[in-house]
């Protein structure tokens, strides 16, 4: 609901035409790059596709374009949130990860500025 509203309040520019000029209408431009990316569409599609109708329609049709990329997205964090323990073991098997990365880039790092090497298990 916040989403749809955000983008149903999104700054537009004089007039009703949804055309891309950013110089003369960012604040539609930018909804189309939006739209644009999301659809893959072209904005010469989406201006034909918008010909005579407001941005009323435009702005509508785009939540529901922005709503559909982003409901796994929302599912994926939900589910998360509900299973912390998961979520736990995920942030710690990156963490060891990034240890091993970090150790071995010190480990360069001392190398090649001449430092000597820490001893074992201290890294």
């Amino acid at each position: 609901k916040k989403l749809v509203r955000k983008i149903k309040s999104a700054v537009t520019d004089s007039g009703a035409q949804v055309i891309f000029d950013p110089v003369n209408k960012p604040g539609v431009s930018n909804l189309l790059t939006i739209f644009s990316s999301l659809t893959g569409r072209s904005f010469a599609d989406l201006e034909a596709a918008y010909a005579g109708k407001g941005y009323g329609d435009f702005k509508t049709d785009l939540a529901d374009v922005v709503l559909e990329f982003v409901a796994p997205v929302q599912e994926k964090v939900r589910h998360y949130l509900d299973d912390t323990a998961a979520l736990d073991a995920i942030l710690a098997a990156g963490a060891e990860r990034a240890r091993g990365v970090a150790i071995a880039t010190m480990e360069l790092v001392r190398e090649r500025v001449g430092f000597l090497p820490l001893p074992p298990g201290k890294g």
